[in-house]
């Protein structure tokens, strides 16, 4: 009778454990953010599942608060770039897409429809990249304005090898900092393009 009551108790044990806690199963990362590397930029990659793609994402990053010559004075630009990988990898890029991120205390200092044309100068290549389009205009303590463009992979590869890159959009022109490009060439590593 002991034998049997070792034996039951036993069995009541085990069976207690396997269904008091249910097993825990990995689920995997729905994002990868990468720490700041010496460029001060964050990049992060994730899966969007409603658009099925990888979308490696250059987090906006301050370009200049310095205004030039072209510049109106009290602006700072910004920048935000991803890569668009179809699927669940990153060994194909579909296309990169650029916003700029206009900051000014003089609302007024918005992009008209006709002023939103993205001219790239690269090294000594110019790249006419299109008309950008309106992400969003807030007017609070600062006006903010996000521009949009989608670009193909090759042309963000040539903006990526230069040494010296300037942007205009309408009257607003600005050179990208050091910092800047060494962002963007680190997000291109984060890709794995077969050659």
């Amino acid at each position: 009778m002991k034998s049997v009551a070792f034996s039951v108790s036993c069995f009541l044990a085990f069976s207690s454990q396997l269904y008091s806690a249910p097993a825990k199963i990995a689920e995997p990362s729905a994002s990868v953010v990468h720490g700041e590397s010496n460029h001060g930029g964050k990049i992060e990659s994730k899966y969007d599942g409603l658009s099925h793609e990888t979308v490696s994402t250059l987090r906006k990053m301050k370009v200049t608060c310095a205004g030039t010559k072209d510049m109106l004075k009290d602006t700072c630009v910004s920048l935000s770039v991803s890569l668009h990988c179809p699927g669940v990898q990153l060994d194909y890029v579909r296309n990169a897409k650029l916003q700029l991120i206009f900051e000014t205390k003089d609302w007024y200092q918005r992009h008209a429809l006709e002023e939103r044309d993205l001219v790239v100068v690269v090294d000594t290549t110019t790249l006419r990249l299109g008309r950008m389009r309106l992400v969003s205009q807030n007017i609070d303590t600062l006006g903010t304005e996000i521009l949009e463009a989608t670009i193909s992979y090759d042309a963000f590869k040539k903006i990526v090898s230069g040494q010296v890159v300037e942007m205009a959009v309408g009257k607003s022109r600005f050179e990208l900092r050091q910092k800047n490009l060494e962002a963007l060439r680190d997000l291109n590593n984060r890709v794995k393009i077969s050659q």
